[in-house]
């Protein structure tokens, strides 16, 4: 955690906070509008929330876009967030790239179809020499498949012994710092295979509000709230 505070409001800045962003279509059936619509409201709320965590210091922002599980849903559904993945990056990274932030992503981005996975490639390499804020997307991804696939990594680079700090650098988020925060919508209580080894020490934060909704004062209240813990270790 990074010791630097806002001093108007004396919040602690953490270095890193993760996001599981749940809500886009209760927020569209609350309203009677079609899902689509609530995902593009949540590509909205991701907007925000670089945003503001740019403003306030934080310098790695990661977010659960699509979870392995995701391919489950609907036909329709699925392709339409694909379209609409694709259609953020390539609509965003001009204001990520004046804002100098930086993306990278978490999980099997080839099993994304090709043109999205090609989208989201091109805005990373155009971003990739911004040293602000770090935003991670991940997509494809499963906590118990990073798991298995580190372990597959270790077993075909010959590792006999492993230790903690070797076997984190075989994750997809290798080279940056395990989640401080790790903030939930819609009030759910489950991780949702959501970065199960780096979250071991992290403090989690539970909101009420739909992601759609979820704007710069949501952010703020979590970061109050996560000031006034006092931040332990294994115990």
């Amino acid at each position: 955690m990074r010791e630097s505070v806002i001093e108007e409001t004396k919040i602690k800045i953490p270095a890193h906070i993760a996001i599981i962003m749940d809500g886009n279509r209760r927020w569209a059936k609350k309203r009677m509008l079609p899902v689509a619509i609530g995902h593009s409201a949540g590509v909205e709320a991701v907007r925000r929330t670089v945003e503001a965590c740019s403003k306030i210091g934080i310098k790695y922002l990661t977010i659960y876009a699509f979870s392995t599980e995701n391919w489950a849903r609907g036909k329709d559904e699925v392709s339409a967030l694909m379209l609409l993945l694709g259609k953020a990056v390539r609509q965003y990274v001009p204001e990520l790239h004046k804002g100098n932030v930086r993306l990278m992503f978490s999980g099997d981005i080839a099993g994304l179809p090709e043109s999205t996975a090609n989208t989201l490639l091109e805005g990373a390499e155009y971003l990739k020499n911004n040293t602000g804020l770090t935003l991670n997307l991940a997509l494809n991804y499963g906590g118990r498949q990073e798991i298995i696939a580190a372990a597959n990594k270790a077993i075909a680079s010959g590792i006999k012994q492993i230790d903690e700090e070797t076997f984190s650098g075989l994750l997809y988020t290798k080279g940056i710092p395990d989640p401080d925060l790790l903030i939930r919508t819609s009030g759910e209580m489950r991780l949702s295979n959501f970065l199960l080894w780096q979250t071991a020490y992290t403090e989690f934060y539970v909101t009420d509000t739909l992601w759609p909704d979820f704007s710069e004062e949501d952010l703020l209240k979590a970061l109050k709230a996560y000031s006034k813990r006092e931040i332990r270790r294994g115990t």
